[in-house]
Order: C-alpha cells, then sequence, then structure tokens
C-alpha cells in the first residue's frame, strides 16, 4: 500500500510499505477514506517528538470503512463507516473505566521506555513515535486498528467525511480544552493560536455560553476564520497581547486561557521567546514556551489554564511563583476523545456545528510532503489539510 513516511526533519515521503494484517483478534483493517494533517503532526516534521524512526507511517486523524474484523472485534463488521480515536484504548484498564481514556494502561505496547521518560507513559497513539507505542499511523491507504473493539466511533452514512472526519482529534480536542475551563456565563476566554484546534475551542467555548472569546494569532486568514466563529481577534505582530486584554477584561485579566499552541510558540518579538530559540539550537531546551508563560502572566488570579497544545520534552523559565501565587489551575492532557464523541456527533447531526468549516486544502495522499511543508509555514491561509487516499 502507499503512505506517508517520515525519514527525518522535514522528510515526510509518499512510501510503498507492506499492508496491515490482523495480529490480535481485536484488531481490524479499516480501508481510510480520508485523513488529515494535524498541528501535532508538525512537531514530527520538525523533529521536537523523541521517538521517530525511519520509515514510521505517520498520521492520526483519519477515518474509513471496516474491510477486516479479529474474532475478538464482535462490534464492528465488514463495511462499518468509523472514525478512529487518535488515543487507542482498551475499554477495559482501571483508567478507561474512569473515562481516562488517553492514559489507558494497556495500549502502550512500549510503555516500559515510556514510563521511564514520563514516570507513568500514557496510551498508544497512531503515527506518534515509538514512545507511544510505535503504531503506524492513518496517512495510508489501509491501517491496523488495536483494541478495534472500542478504539472507533460509528457514524451514519447522512454525514459526510468533512463532516466527520474531525472527531477523531481536533474536535473533541478543542472541546476538551474549553470543558476543562468549567466556563461560565461572565467569562472571557482567551485562546492562543487559531490553528485547527484553536478553531474549535472558539466555536467549542460559544457552545458553552462563554461572554467573550478571545483568539491570539499572526496569520490574517486564521483571524477571519476565529472572527467568523465568534472571536474577537488580536493579531500579535500588530498589537501588544498585554494591552488589548487588559482593555477587554477592564484590567481585570481573562478568567480562561487556552494553550493551542504547544511546543513551537512563533513569538519573536519577546526576549523569551529569543531565549527559547537559542536553548533549542544549542539543545538545552526542547520545548518552547512563551505561550505557557504569557498565559500565566496575564490570566486573572484563580483562574484556569487549559493545554491542549502538545509538549514533548523540557522547558526553562517557567514563571511557577506567579502559577502558585495567583491560585490558578492548570489542566492539560491528551484528548478523551471516546468521553466526548457520542455528544459531539449528535451536535453535529443536528446541525450545531459544521466542522468542515476548517478545512483550506483538499489533496490526494500523493501530494502529502508538499502539503506538510504548505501547512508548516501557512501558505494560502492553510488552516487545514484534508488527504484522499
Amino acid at each position: 500500500m502507499k503512505a506517508l513516511c517520515w525519514h527525518g526533519k522535514n522528510d515526510i515521503r509518499y512510501d510503498t510499505v507492506p499492508d496491515p494484517e490482523i495480529e490480535h483478534p481485536r484488531d481490524a483493517i479499516i480501508n481510510v477514506s480520508s485523513c488529515a494533517i494535524c498541528g501535532s503532526d508538525l512537531h514530527l516534521y520538525d523533529h521536537f517528538m523523541p521517538g521517530m524512526e525511519s520509515g514510521d507511517v505517520v498520521g492520526h486523524e483519519f477515518m474509513g470503512e471496516v474491510m477486516e474484523v479479529g474474532s475478538e472485534a464482535k462490534n464492528l463488521k465488514i463495511g462499518d463507516r468509523v472514525v478512529v480515536p487518535f488515543t487507542i484504548f482498551c475499554g477495559e484498564c482501571e483508567q478507561c473505566k474512569r473515562g481516562n481514556y488517553s492514559v489507558c494502561e494497556r495500549s502502550n505496547r512500549n510503555k516500559d521506555l515510556a514510563d521511564k521518560v514520563f514516570g507513568h507513559g500514557g496510551a498508544g497513539l497512531f503515527g506518534y513515535s515509538h514512545l507511544t507505542g510505535g503504531y503506524a499511523g492513518g496517512q495510508a491507504e489501509f491501517v491496523r486498528v488495536p483494541f478495534a473493539d472500542t478504539t472507533h466511533i460509528k457514524v451514519p452514512s447522512t454525514l459526510t467525511d468533512e463532516q466527520v472526519l474531525f472527531l477523531g482529534d481536533i474536535f473533541p480536542t478543542g472541546w476538551q480544552a474549553a470543558v476543562q475551563c468549567d466556563i461560565q456565563p461572565t467569562d472571557t476566554v482567551v485562546i492562543w493560536g487559531a490553528g485547527p484546534v484553536g478553531q474549535f475551542c472558539v466555536r467549542s467555548a460559544v457552545l458553552l455560553g462563554a461572554k467573550q472569546v478571545v483568539v491570539i494569532d499572526n496569520v490574517p486568514e486564521r483571524l477571519t476564520m476565529a472572527e467568523a466563529g465568534g472571536a474577537i481577534t488580536i493579531n500579535f505582530d500588530q498589537q501588544s497581547v498585554l494591552s488589548r486584554l487588559q482593555e477587554l477584561t477592564q484590567g481585570k485579566g481573562p478568567e480562561k486561557c487556552i494553550d493551542a499552541v504547544g511546543l513551537e510558540a512563533h513569538a519573536t518579538r519577546s526576549l523569551d521567546s529569543v531565549y527559547d530559540r537559542v536553548k533549542q539550537a544549542m539543545m538545552m531546551e526542547t520545548d518552547r514556551a512563551h505561550v505557557l508563560r504569557e498565559m500565566i502572566y496575564v490570566c486573572r488570579p484563580a483562574g484556569v489554564l487549559s493545554i491542549p497544545g502538545v509538549y514533548g520534552g523540557l522547558i526553562d523559565k517557567l514563571p511557577i511563583g506567579a502559577l502558585m501565587n495567583k491560585g490558578l489551575t492548570v489542566r492539560t492532557g491528551q484528548t478523551h476523545v471516546k468521553r466526548w464523541s457520542d455528544d459531539l456527533l449528535r451536535r453535529i447531526d443536528e446541525g450545531q456545528i459544521d466542522p468542515s468549516f476548517v478545512i483550506t486544502h483538499s489533496v490526494g495522499l500523493d501530494q502529502g510532503p508538499e502539503m506538510y511543508k504548505t501547512f508548516r509555514d501557512k501558505q494560502d491561509g492553510c488552516v487545514k489539510v484534508v488527504l484522499k487516499p
């Protein structure tokens, strides 16, 4: 089959690789109908995530039709149309029973390695390094889905791929980020980053009843999309983020702050962002933490910081004193996709939201390597890329 494979920094190739096979009775093989490039895939593309090996199939946002089913995946049948959550979960361990699917205790087949790095590793993830199980990803013609009897979302034929594809990652990720804020009707919610996850944070915060939603970015097309979703926008290349947030909150600061950027913050005008880039280039720091520092600084005392943005290693100069003395609550983590997917599918079906709004580019899988660069450089106002095998 054909697939997109990682071969090093900025090197994604359209390769021929072996077809997947059933390896366990709970497996299924999916014929991929649509997949997408996620913002966190860029952390692999730029080689900021450890544990990648040359030839690894990438991609964790995909859907398709079941074409083969293991003997123990009894709630699936050939021909079922499914979206596959990026977090692989068994449904039986202590964490899964609590609904904490992204920290499943059984699905990461390299858990011993992850435990050494993180203390206790999380769930297995598709196409996202050997620290998370080394599973082949979904930017491919076919995918083996482990624990397929639990790791799936059945979707109706009445909805298009474009409407439901993002149930596998960015829609529930944006939703979880907003839910973690415990949004009240009097709250100002500020979102750093107007990429795909940031866009769904906007829509989620609006649906959850925030008084005002503010988005910070510097790409005009992304800011326009966020504005269309109900957000006030700040272009950090043209305005002072601190001054504008003071104006919008009468000098008190926002109650809720969401980091939809992660480890590759692109601010360049502040001293701390220059510091991060130098430290990163010298391999003395892995992640650029400008957004985290700014959120801690501007957030109203007793507020909440929600962090769906991906971080991979170590950061420096985190203002822990401000975090503690202001009494801020921090909530983060990979997304517990299945916890939210039934409700979000209902909202799509009822017309409350059409997630396809975020798609700006739709091309064949063979154009994937080129589209990684387009997405990375935000060319042509790129927000979300969908690939068709």
